[in-house]
């Protein structure tokens, strides 16, 4: 079998690896945030909170990228928005395709974090309160340091799933080569076409490779990271 790839396939990797990078660096804050709001507050709406952050885990990702364009659209509330106010146009767009992985791999992002903040022993937070540190302060001294496994782990499964988004992708910025067009769905594409399957295969054993290449580096950094703060 042929392994060198097309032109197209390459310009649908290296989208795929750009998109999957700004969804994962513009969702990390937001995922770091939600994680400790939900792991150490109580507030009404909590349950509710927590139901619309995995949602996307649970209901079709066609589902997920039609409430994007009916969102971000040019015709949708912050689309309309968006563009008269910066002239910026997210459907369509490598942008969007960045929001609709983003958006999907958020509940992952925030889940991997959430756990590792819960992990982390409230005595030692309540003593640096104690000696007069701010929430802000213990934050960043005790509680941002260990869960930093969490926060590499939460970041790698993130572009992992960014990697392979296609439902909502498609549904919300089409499958346009060169803009919108990744690996997903660049394997959408060959698929409809006759006598593709050396491509076809090319494109799986691409995607399978980075998969694998995310989840071994997300367990192999977790593992050195608290390898580290256990000395």
């Amino acid at each position: 079998m042929n392994l060198s790839l097309t032109p197209i396939e390459v310009e649908a990797l290296a989208l795929s690896i750009k998109v999957a990078f700004a969804a994962v660096v513009v969702s990390l804050p937001f995922g770091v945030g939600v994680a400790w709001l939900l792991a150490r507050r109580e507030f009404p709406g909590k349950i509710l909170l927590d139901g619309l952050v995995h949602l996307p885990l649970i209901v079709p990702p066609v589902v997920v990228g039609y409430l994007l364009l009916v969102l971000l659209g040019r015709k949708g509330p912050l689309g309309a928005w968006l563009f008269d106010v910066f002239g910026v146009t997210v459907a369509f767009t490598w942008k969007g395709a960045a929001v609709a992985s983003g958006v999907m791999a958020f509940p992952l992002i925030v889940r991997a974090i959430r756990l590792s903040i819960e992990s982390v022993d409230r005595g030692l937070e309540a003593a640096a309160r104690t000696l007069g540190a701010g929430p802000v302060l213990v934050f960043a001294t005790i509680t941002l340091p260990l869960i930093v496994p969490g926060i590499l782990t939460g970041t790698i499964l993130g572009f992992a799933r960014s990697l392979g988004e296609f439902g909502a992708t498609i549904t919300f910025v089409s499958n346009i080569p060169g803009e919108t067009q990744t690996l997903p769905l660049a394997l959408y594409s060959v698929v409809q076409t006759p006598d593709s399957d050396a491509a076809a295969m090319r494109l799986v054993v691409i995607s399978v490779v980075l998969a694998l290449a995310a989840l071994l580096a997300s367990e192999m950094v977790a593992r050195r990271v608290r390898r580290r703060i256990g000395r």
